[in-house]
């Protein structure tokens, strides 16, 4: 048996439940015990394979918002802003 319990101690543990919950209520505590286990795993496996990939996988890396760089943004008015990009961009 699991965790190394007896045959009758996951009796008592399950005729304990069974007198906490009620009978309508052990489907349902363990479908949500069921479902929770699902998420988590599919969590985990969605780290291990984020961690898989190598840097230049560019297919599965999120995508982050598309901003122009400081040197490529439009001038701001003043002529100083142009020279001053010309000179970051070399």
């Amino acid at each position: 048996m699991p965790f190394g319990l007896g045959f009758g101690e996951v009796l008592l543990i399950f005729a304990v439940l069974l007198l906490l919950f009620g009978a309508k209520r052990l489907p349902e505590i363990g479908g949500a015990m069921g479902k929770s286990i699902r998420d988590f795993k599919r969590g985990i496996n969605g780290l291990h394979e984020d961690r898989a990939l190598e840097p230049g996988d560019e297919a599965r890396t999120p995508r982050t918002a598309t901003t122009k760089p400081e040197a490529e943004k439009a001038p701001a008015g003043d002529p100083g802003d142009e020279e001053l990009r010309r000179l970051r961009q070399e």
